[in-house]
C-alpha cells in the first residue's frame, strides 16, 4: 500500500518530503494523482484502439496499437499532470479559474479526441449493422450509374431494340385479336366484322393466310429482338458489368471486417439518422452522453485541484516558493556586491595587461 500511495502522490507531482509532514492531506493527493493516472490510462486505450483500426489485417497491428496507445496515454498523462501541477492555489478563486481555463479548453479538445475511439468500439454492433446498409446501397448505386452509362453509350442500339419490342407487342396483340376474329367467322358468330356463316369459306381462309403471315414476321421480330438483346449482353460481358454484383453476405462481412477508421467514425455520426430520414433521439443522445462523460472525465483532475481548498501543503509549498525566489534574488545582489568589489583589481589587471601587450608592440617595432 506504501508503494501505491507514494506511486499516486508521484502522478499528483506533490514534493514528498514535504507532504509527509501534513498527514491529513494525503488522501487527497492519493486521489488526485489517481484521476491523473486513469485519465491516462483511458487515453491508451482509446489511442491504441484508434491505431488497431488504422493497421486493421496487418500482422504487426496489435503491436502498433500497443506502441502508440503507450506513448499516447504516457502524453496525455504528463499534460494533466503538468495541468494540475501549474495551478497557483495561493491566488484567489478567479484567478485560478482564469489560470485554468485554457488547460480546461484543453481538456476538454483532448476529451473528445479520447472519447470517439472508444465510442466506435461500445457501439460496434449498431455501427456494423449501419456499415451494411451503406455498402449495399453503394454498390446499387454503382450498379446503377454502370448501367445507366452503358445505355448512354449504346443508345442508338437500345432505342433499336426497344421499337422492336413495341413492334412486336402490338403485332401480337393484333394478332390475338384476328385470331379470335377468325374463330368467329368459322364458327358462324355475327359480328360487325364478320359474315355470320357457318364454316371454313373464303372470308376464313383469307383472313387465316393473312394471319399466318403476320405471324412469320412476328417470329422474326423476336429473333431479331433476341439477337439484339444477346449482342447487347456480349457487350455487357466485355465491358464488365456483369461482374458488378449485389455483395452476398459473406461478402459484406468481409468488407466490414475491414472497414477504416473514417467509414466507421462517419457510421456512428450518422447513427442516429433511419433510412427513411428520420432522426432517432435515443441513439444521438447515447453518443452525446458518452462523449460529455470522457470530455468530464478528462477535465476531473482540473476540477479536483479548483474544488479543493487551500491546505497546509499548499501553504508550506507558496512558502518554499518564496524562499527560494528570495534565495535566488539575494544570490545575485552576492554576486553583484563581489563584482563591485573586484572593479579596483580587475581595473589593474588589465592596465597591466594592456601595458604588456606595448611593451610586446614596442620591442617588435626595433
Amino acid at each position: 500500500m506504501n508503494n501505491i500511495k507514494n506511486f499516486f502522490w508521484w502522478c499528483a507531482g506533490v514534493h514528498k518530503e514535504t507532504l509527509n509532514k501534513f498527514p491529513e492531506e494525503h488522501n487527497k493527493y492519493i486521489s488526485i494523482g489517481a484521476t491523473i493516472f486513469f485519465t491516462g490510462l483511458f487515453a491508451a486505450l482509446a489511442g491504441g484502439y484508434a491505431l488497431y483500426f488504422v493497421f486493421s489485417g496487418s500482422d504487426f497491428a496489435v503491436f502498433y496499437a500497443l506502441i502508440f496507445g503507450a506513448i499516447w496515454g504516457l502524453a496525455i498523462f504528463n499534460l494533466d499532470r503538468y495541468i494540475v501541477l501549474s495551478i497557483d492555489k495561493s491566488k484567489g478563486t478567479f484567478k485560478q479559474i482564469l489560470q485554468a481555463l485554457p488547460r480546461i479548453l484543453l481538456a476538454v479538445l483532448i476529451g473528445f479526441v479520447i472519447s470517439r475511439p472508444l465510442e466506435l468500439k461500445i457501439f460496434d454492433k449498431e455501427i456494423r449493422e449501419h456499415l451494411r446498409i451503406d455498402y449495399l446501397k453503394q454498390q446499387q448505386a454503382n450498379i446503377d450509374t454502370l448501367q445507366k452509362t452503358f445505355e448512354n453509350k449504346y443508345a442508338a442500339e437500345f432505342t433499336q431494340l426497344n421499337g422492336l419490342k413495341t413492334q412486336a407487342d402490338s403485332l401480337e396483340a393484333t394478332l390475338k385479336a384476328d385470331r379470335q376474329k377468325l374463330n368467329h367467322e368459322i364458327f358462324g358468330t355475327k359480328t360487325e366484322e364478320t359474315s355470320g356463316v357457318l364454316g371454313y369459306g373464303p372470308y376464313a381462309k383469307m383472313k387465316e393466310a393473312n394471319l399466318n403471315k403476320q405471324e412469320v414476321y412476328l417470329d422474326t421480330l423476336r429473333a431479331r429482338i433476341q439477337t439484339k438483346e444477346s449482342l447487347l449482353s456480349q457487350r455487357k460481358v466485355k465491358e464488365g458489368i456483369m461482374d458488378e454484383k449485389i455483395l452476398t453476405d459473406k461478402s459484406l462481412d468481409s468488407a466490414i471486417n475491414v472497414a477504416g477508421f473514417a467509414d466507421r467514425n462517419a457510421a456512428l455520426s450518422n447513427l442516429h439518422k433511419k433510412p427513411d430520414g428520420s432522426i432517432e433521439k435515443s441513439t444521438e443522445y447515447a453518443v452525446i452522453f458518452i462523449t460529455l462523460l470522457f470530455v468530464f472525465f478528462e477535465c476531473l483532475p482540473v476540477f479536483v485541484k479548483l474544488m479543493s481548498h487551500k491546505d497546509a501543503y499548499d501553504v508550506a509549498i507558496s512558502n518554499q516558493n518564496i524562499v527560494h525566489n528570495f534565495e535566488s534574488a539575494s544570490n545575485v545582489d552576492v554576486e553583484k556586491n563581489a563584482l563591485n568589489h573586484l572593479v579596483p583589481h580587475r581595473t589593474d589587471v588589465a592596465i597591466q595587461r594592456r601595458m604588456d601587450r606595448l611593451s610586446q608592440e614596442y620591442e617588435s617595432q626595433k
